[in-house]
């Protein structure tokens, strides 16, 4: 098994129907495997977080998913919550609109507080949704996040606005350099693609499809 290529591994559930079988499944192979993070749908984190305790995989939320549209203050709330229900990680959804619209300050205010509501020990992503911008409009939003105090970039939510592309990654890496880390995610599905966005300056990869990946690695 590839351990470090598992440590790069968001291994993720966030399907409507999902059950809490699927979340003891979920985190028995993130255990088994060594994976990063698992997430979750906010009402299962407490669940996932006793599943996990003492394995040394996190547990991640995911915050106004997956259209990015609520109101901070809504954001803040459900990230306080799963923060508090065993959450150490947060990847929360952009405003796009907002940013579309050239409301920079309000998408920039709008990760700040989330990312000063759950405070310095966890980590927090913004997903920017590449699929429905333009290149310009990803650099922006890198900075934005970057100014906001986020500690990575992330492509898509994986519901069907595009995801993760090598060119996204190269462009949003330039973007932050190396003061922030980049996440993919996006369908993601096999080996072959994880290596390739990792190579082009991904740090972490989000995907449904974590056992597949590293089952597909080199046997070293």
């Amino acid at each position: 098994m590839n351990r470090e290529l598992s440590k790069c591994i968001d291994h993720t559930i966030l399907k409507p129907d999902t059950t809490p079988g699927d979340i003891e499944k979920l985190c028995a192979e993130a255990k088994e495997h060594g994976f990063a993070t698992v997430f979750v749908p906010s009402c299962y984190i407490r669940l996932a977080a006793s599943l996990l305790r003492k394995s040394g995989v996190k547990v991640g939320a995911a915050v106004g998913f997956p259209l990015g549209w609520a109101t901070t203050q809504t954001k803040m709330a459900e990230a306080r919550q799963a923060v508090k229900h065993g959450a150490r990680e947060v990847d929360m959804v952009m405003n796009v609109g907002a940013l579309k619209a050239g409301n920079h300050d309000l998408v920039k205010k709008d990760i700040r507080k989330v990312v000063r509501t759950v405070g310095r020990s966890v980590s927090v992503k913004v997903i920017l949704e590449t699929g429905l911008l333009t290149d310009a409009e990803k650099v922006t939003a890198c900075q934005l996040a970057e100014k906001a105090g986020a500690d990575y970039v992330k492509t898509s939510t994986g519901t069907g606005h595009g995801g993760a592309t090598v060119e996204d990654i190269r462009l949003m890496r330039k973007a932050v350099g190396d003061r922030m880390k980049v996440k993919a995610s996006g369908g993601i599905r096999n080996y072959e693609q994880a290596r390739a966005l990792l190579e082009a300056g991904a740090d972490r990869i989000g995907t449904s499809a974590g056992v597949e990946i590293v089952r597909g690695a080199p046997k070293k």
